[in-house]
């Protein structure tokens, strides 16, 4: 079973479990999936919340209350540019292609325009948006 993040059209959000996204879609499809709260059925999947497995950032426990904000956003930069592969304005069509199984499943990341974004929503294609900091040259 999968839990999926839900959201109703009115905005109310809540948890379902599923096989699979295919049996949520097809629940979906039959009326099943409702909003708890409001009863709507216009229901949709969206990002869950995540975290980063401390052992990606090993920081000394009597070092970490002494990080400043440009050490942690420098660290998740490095994170995403070792582990995401940077497609740049082709994100939206790299993305459907995973999506719709033409590629390989892998993370990625890159550019996209607003209407971009929509129509990755609408597709179901699950997308988030990290803005990154500037990169800071070491001046040593």
């Amino acid at each position: 079973m999968i839990a999926f993040d839900l959201q109703c059209s009115k905005g109310h959000t809540f948890e379902g479990w599923f096989d699979d996204k295919e049996a949520f879609e097809d629940q979906k499809k039959n009326g099943f999936v409702t909003c708890p709260i409001c009863d709507d059925k216009g229901v949709f999947i969206i990002l869950s919340t995540f975290a980063i497995p401390k052992a990606q950032f090993p920081v000394k426990k009597e070092t970490h209350r002494h990080l400043a904000v440009g050490d942690i956003g420098r660290k998740i930069t490095e994170f995403l540019e070792k582990n995401f592969d940077d497609v740049g304005t082709e994100f939206t069509k790299e993305a459907l292609k995973i999506h719709y199984g033409v590629s390989e499943p892998r993370n990625i990341r890159g550019i996209s325009s607003p209407e971009e974004e929509k129509l990755l929503e609408k597709e179901g294609v699950p997308l988030l948006k990290i803005p990154l900091p500037d990169k800071i040259e070491n001046s040593n």
